[in-house]
């Protein structure tokens, strides 16, 4: 057996079965869940925004003061109209005093839009030619159109009604206070007169219409109460309420029965069909069942009994025989039991069957005569409202009849105007003091919203709390955006500067991003699982998550440790591991996978630069990858684990791709890689719930391009905040 190959900065542990480490790691994720967000996230938010809120509130507020400065000054001014619900002392029908009424809304809604109505304004839109002056010359309809004949609306006309009152306050604006107190006062005058108008002539047809209607009130009053006098001789019930409630009583009961006989019916049919099939658990089952298991406990003795005398004696001892004896009998017992068993099961059965059809006939009567005295009582009922109805009809009418005629004469109008508009001084429109107030506080609502608003529409993974709280995973490192990464690798000084182009790259670049990898380096292989990693998988859910970047850095961190590192390159159909390291791509993984003849270990290509580490790049592009991988990619990495401390797999994105699937059962755990900002949180948990229906070993997610824009969690990436760039990728 191979020596096991431990790193020098991780204790040595047992290794357990496959299944035991593949299910640890975070817990399944499942779809985003949104939990409470605390208070400092939205301070940050805006304190991220402050210069866009500030530079948008003041250019509202400006605009707004300019603009009211420039408007045309209206005045309002007001007539009071006291609405009086007291009726004149002495008028028939009425009570002499103010008496309670509990529909003044109603009422005095009822009153505002009358004062609205056409009637009210059409004679004094037409004195004032108000209909011009509201409307530019063009809109104004002339003499002799259709349109002079549309009801009258006055713009600037507003009615109010002040609370707990009964006062109406009829209000005009124009820039001329003259004409705004006069146009009130000709309002408040024209509704007064048509109200009064109203008032008299609805008094006075009300007689003559309730007389033309009394006639045939009194002909249907006789009819009503002659059918219902005629329907109680046809019905010979005293009370058919009272009747039809026994039956219901009793239909409900019998309804009861019914359905319990039809269980109990059930029940013992089951039982019958048991028996009949003669078997001897069906017996014992049954409600006779408990002598019937005595006997067949007393006959297993019997028979074991029985077994041990066989066995010491032959057929003519007489022990054999009365051990034989013994058997038979109890053996007859239990059948005589089962068929005295059987029989009274089926006369239960039998009983059962008939108390259902007894019951089910005497449903059916009750119902019969239930819906019979109910059709009836419901005719009865009819009629009987009907005839009472009209009775009461007819006297409140004849009675209505009579005081109208005497109220005819003591109209009285209840509407007072009791205050005058006057011409107002000060306008009340533009108010520049209120509209600037007004226009900070809806643009500060509107700037502070619209920035809640676009965080909270961002469903992309920023920070590891928002991680944590949505997916329910684990962030096992951040690695920090850094201008111009593209094609460097990191290293101690010295031991890696091959690989770091001189394009006149920032060494505090480097070296943020190189503690950042070894930091994740670390908190992969220092995590306290069963076993230790040996193959790790590298992945994300989307390409241009910079997996392959941070795979080869991982690959190098690692093999600076002075372990022995071998870094794969599985992405058969866009391979990148061997452009970034300037290597050979010709041979490679697709080409061991795809021929017998080649070798991993030919394929493999040493790294001067870093030593310790090996490289197998991914060899020619293949249509056909999710095939090759099949093939022997498991073996490949069962053998290279016994010469590596550990392998990096570069794999595809998860989504679309099915090679990334088989290589996460191969491997002993799988990163998966996201752009801070830019990955789609729905599409991360698709590949974490995919991963773990595999039962891979997911050890956690690496948030990659971090920066103090994204959230207010990240203070230890401030100290290289020079050296962030907007839109760099890895």
């Amino acid at each position: 057996m191979p020596e096991e190959k431990t790193d020098s900065n991780l204790p040595a542990v047992r290794e357990p079965s496959r299944l035991s480490y593949m299910t640890q790691g975070v817990a399944p994720a499942s779809e985003p869940v949104e939990a409470s967000v605390p208070l400092s996230h939205y301070l940050w938010i805006l304190r991220r925004h402050r210069w866009r809120i500030l530079a948008f509130v003041f250019t509202v507020v400006v605009a707004t003061a300019v603009v009211s400065s420039r408007l045309t000054p209206i005045y309002e001014a007001t007539a009071t109209v006291d609405i009086d619900r007291q009726t004149p002392p002495g008028v028939l029908g009425q009570d002499s005093l103010r008496s309670p009424m509990n529909d003044a809304d109603q009422f005095l809604a009822t009153q505002i839009k009358l004062i609205q109505s056409d009637s009210v304004l059409r004679p004094v839109a037409h004195k004032y030619n108000l209909l011009t002056l509201e409307k530019d010359s063009s809109e104004a309809p002339q003499a002799g159109t259709p349109g002079e004949d549309a009801p009258v609306l006055l713009k600037q006309l507003r009615v109010t009604r002040p609370p707990n009152t009964y006062l109406l306050l009829i209000s005009y604006r124009s820039p001329d206070p003259r004409l705004a107190a006069e146009v009130s006062n000709a309002t408040a005058q024209s509704y007064l007169e048509h109200t009064y108008d109203i008032r008299y002539r609805s008094s006075a047809s009300l007689s003559s219409f309730m007389e033309k209607q009394l006639e045939e009130l009194k002909a249907k009053m006789e009819r009503s109460s002659a059918a219902l006098v005629e329907f109680e001789k046809e019905l010979n019930v005293i009370n058919p309420e009272e009747k039809t409630s026994i039956l219901s009583a009793r239909l409900l009961q019998l309804n009861t029965e019914y359905t319990t006989a039809q269980a109990d019916r059930v029940r013992k049919e089951a039982a019958s069909q048991s028996v009949k099939d003669g078997s001897l658990e069906a017996a014992q089952v049954s409600t006779q069942g408990e002598s019937l298991r005595k006997l067949a406990e007393r006959l297993d003795e019997a028979q074991q009994k029985f077994a041990d005398v066989k066995t010491h004696y032959g057929p003519s001892h007489p022990e054999f025989k009365k051990a034989d004896a013994q058997f038979r009998e109890v053996q007859r017992e239990l059948q005589q039991a089962s068929a005295n068993i059987a029989q009274r099961v089926q006369v239960e059965y039998r009983e059962a069957i008939s108390r259902e059809h007894m019951l089910q006939n005497a449903v059916a009567e009750t119902k019969a005569d239930f819906d019979r005295l109910n059709a009836r009582s419901f005719e009865y009922q009819s009629l009987k409202r009907e005839a009472e109805a009209d009775r009461k009809l007819y006297e409140e009418l004849l009675q209505k009849i009579k005081e109208a005629g005497i109220n005819a004469s003591f109209q009285n109008s209840a509407i007072r105007i009791a205050d005058l508009a006057r011409p107002p001084v000060k306008p009340v429109f533009p108010n520049l003091e209120q509209n600037v107030l007004l226009a900070f506080q809806l643009s500060s609502l509107k700037a502070v919203g619209g920035s809640v608003l676009s965080d909270v529409l961002d469903n992309t993974l920023r920070d590891p709390e928002q991680v944590a709280r949505t997916l329910q995973a684990q962030v096992v490192g951040t690695l920090p955006m850094v201008k111009d990464l593209r094609g460097r690798m990191i290293g101690a000084k010295g031991s890696a500067n091959a690989l770091v182009p001189s394009n006149g790259a920032s060494e505090h670049v480097v070296d943020s991003f190189g503690e950042a990898i070894r930091t994740l380096r670390n908190s992969i292989l220092l995590t306290d699982f069963d076993r230790s990693l040996r193959s790790l998988l590298v992945t994300s859910a989307s390409p241009g998550e910079g997996k392959s970047t941070m795979a080869i850095n991982l690959a190098i961190a690692h093999a600076q440790q002075r372990q022995k590192t071998l870094l794969i390159d599985g992405d058969l159909r866009r391979p990148s591991i061997h452009r970034q390291l300037r290597i050979s791509g010709a041979l490679g993984l697709s080409s061991v996978l795809s021929s017998e003849s080649v070798s991993w270990k030919e394929a493999v290509v040493k790294l001067d630069a870093v030593p310790g580490m090996d490289v197998l790049p991914a060899g020619p592009p293949s249509r056909r990858a999710a095939d090759l991988i099949g093939r022997g990619l498991l073996q490949i990495i069962e053998e290279a684990s016994l010469e590596y401390d550990l392998i990096v797999l570069d794999a595809p994105p998860l989504l679309g791709f099915p090679e990334p699937l088989e290589m996460a059962t191969v491997v002993d755990g799988v990163i998966v890689i996201t752009r801070a900002g830019q990955t789609n949180r729905k599409a991360v948990s698709s590949v974490l719930n995919t991963l773990h229906r595999l039962r891979a070993n997911v050890v956690g997610l690496v948030l990659n391009e971090v920066h103090k824009e994204l959230s207010d969690s990240y203070h230890y990436y401030g100290y290289y905040g020079k050296y962030y760039k907007p839109a760099a990728r890895s």
